[in-house]
């Protein structure tokens, strides 16, 4: 290891003891186990627009989207983020203040409460069938976390893939247990600050090396359809190929994903008043609008610079390089580091968002709802550190491949909330007659279309390539109408407490 490496490691050490100490600080506020999951409802404008767009983002903004964009070129990459962008104001603008609102009304700390509580469900059937959804799925998702810190380090310093993917997830495991949500938040504000500074760093860097913009597209016109939005560069033929609008479709169906995306919707939940939203909406939406441009650059940009170094899935890595190699000299490389560490914090501050939300899947609604109904709130708050001990594990199982693609891992499981949950999380807050039976079957069919349209049908090619979110949110949101219209209506407590949480909603919309 040379004096850059070395430099380049000890930043990012320091980095990763500074949010550790975070989480031991904010671990002795943990009294209760609404303070572990959801911060006591006491997050300021600032920390929940940061936190949600840091822990929606994860190391798939600075790793799989530019290295999609390094790989064919803008279409791909650019239509997901006018998806991402477009669902991401959406999500804040429509769901945010309702979501908050019922919440309130309802007495709910996580996702599958506020489903069982919204409807009524004495049976917990609709809770449980949550949790489970959100088991599988964090599980996946949290294993891409581990697969982009594995590979940082990898990339870095030559060290071996699997104990360095190990020792990252022990470090986001350390934290999570110890400090709960309030540490998670904290520690997301600085994360979505310092992955915001990294990018617009890095892109600004590298454009003056090329030679400023207009060097970056002739360096990369020279790559068939390379600069279009309608078509895709195939590196091993040098020809364009056609982005179709069913292709299309897929990339902007990105933006539905937000809706059911239980650790982001759980921010909204969390501030300390509706009212506050609006600013967070404002914050939110310009960091992810900015950050999306510059991730999409990072790819163009480092193609201009190094048009032939990267293949495969290594075209992730294009980030790492661009900043291993612009921040080479003298002390440059501490500078480096800290903006390296920007992908161990975009990743760290969503699987520590996923550990939690699966832990409180398991200790809130399997074991308090189902086993111990009188559990103290320090039992509770035990089993979900066991729980996010046993998920850290399966997720490391299955991040053992080096070769595992971020892009494609995060958007399986993108697919898997954003169908599961993201239809009903919009019906239960607009649509009143929407009743348990509609919940339920709701839920049912889209989680399962995505699995069955992932494993079974997109191999088959053709239509079924389409990306699996867009068919199964469809699916689910004909299925929760269908079924609520022809089964009995809620209660009339259930339309009282819909008018109480649209009252609210309207007065801080």
């Amino acid at each position: 290891m040379d004096k850059g490496q070395l430099m380049i490691l000890l930043a990012m050490i320091g980095y990763l003891g500074m949010i550790v100490v975070i989480g031991i600080k904010c671990g002795k506020h943990n009294k209760t186990s609404e303070d572990f999951y959801i911060g006591g409802r006491g997050l300021g404008p600032w920390v929940t627009a940061m936190s949600a767009e840091a822990s929606d983002m994860s190391g798939w903004l600075l790793m799989g989207l530019p290295g999609l964009a390094y790989a064919s070129g803008i279409a791909d990459a650019g239509w997901t983020a006018i998806g991402l962008a477009l669902g991401t104001y959406l999500n804040w603008k429509l769901i945010a203040v309702r979501l908050r609102s019922y919440t309130a009304v309802v007495e709910s700390i996580t996702i599958p409460d506020y489903f069982s509580n919204r409807f009524h469900d004495k049976k917990k059937i609709l809770m449980n069938i949550a949790a489970l959804f959100i088991l599988i799925f964090f599980v996946v998702y949290t294993a891409s976390g581990f697969v982009a810190c594995g590979k940082v380090f990898v990339s870095l310093f030559g060290f071996s893939y699997v104990p360095a993917m190990i020792a990252s997830a022990f470090i986001i495991l350390i934290y999570t247990v110890i400090g709960g949500f309030m540490a998670e938040s904290t520690v997301d504000f600085v994360q979505g600050t310092l992955m915001f500074v990294a990018l617009i760093i890095a892109v600004s860097a590298a454009v003056s090396l090329v030679g400023g913009p207009a060097q970056v597209l002739e360096n990369t016109g020279v790559y068939p359809g390379y600069l279009s939005m309608f078509n895709t560069s195939d590196m091993s033929s040098n020809s364009a190929l056609p982005f179709g609008i069913d292709k299309i479709l897929s990339a902007l169906a990105w933006g539905l994903g937000y809706v059911g995306m239980p650790h982001i919707l759980l921010r909204f939940m969390a501030i300390r008043d509706a009212s506050e939203l609006k600013k967070s909406r404002r914050i939110g939406t310009t960091w992810c609008f900015i950050s999306l441009i510059m991730a999409v650059l990072i790819g163009l940009v480092g193609r201009a610079l190094y048009p032939d170094m990267l293949t495969g899935t290594n075209t992730e890595n294009i980030f790492i390089i661009l900043c291993k190699n612009l921040f080479a000299t003298g002390f440059l490389p501490i500078i480096g580091g800290v903006m390296l560490s920007g992908i161990l914090a975009a990743q760290i501050s969503t699987s520590d968002s996923q550990l939690l939300l699966a832990s409180s899947a398991v200790s809130q609604n399997f074991y308090q709802q189902l086993l111990n109904p009188k559990a103290t709130d320090k039992q509770v708050m035990w089993v979900s550190r066991i729980t996010i001990l046993l998920i850290s594990i399966a997720a490391g199982i299955l991040a053992f491949n080096p070769n595992s693609s971020i892009f494609k891992i995060v958007s399986f499981a993108w697919a898997g909330f954003g169908a599961a949950f993201g239809p009903l999380v919009f019906f239960s807050l607009y649509w009143k007659r929407t009743n348990l039976h509609g919940a339920i079957a709701g839920m049912v069919a889209g989680g399962g279309t995505v699995l069955i349209w992932k494993l079974l049908l997109s191999p088959l090619g053709g239509i079924f390539s389409i990306y699996e979110l867009l068919p199964a949110f469809i699916i689910s949101s004909l299925t929760i109408m269908i079924v609520s219209s022809l089964t009995p209506e809620p209660s009339s407590e259930i339309y009282k407490e819909f008018e109480t949480a649209n009252r609210m909603s309207q007065q801080h919309s």
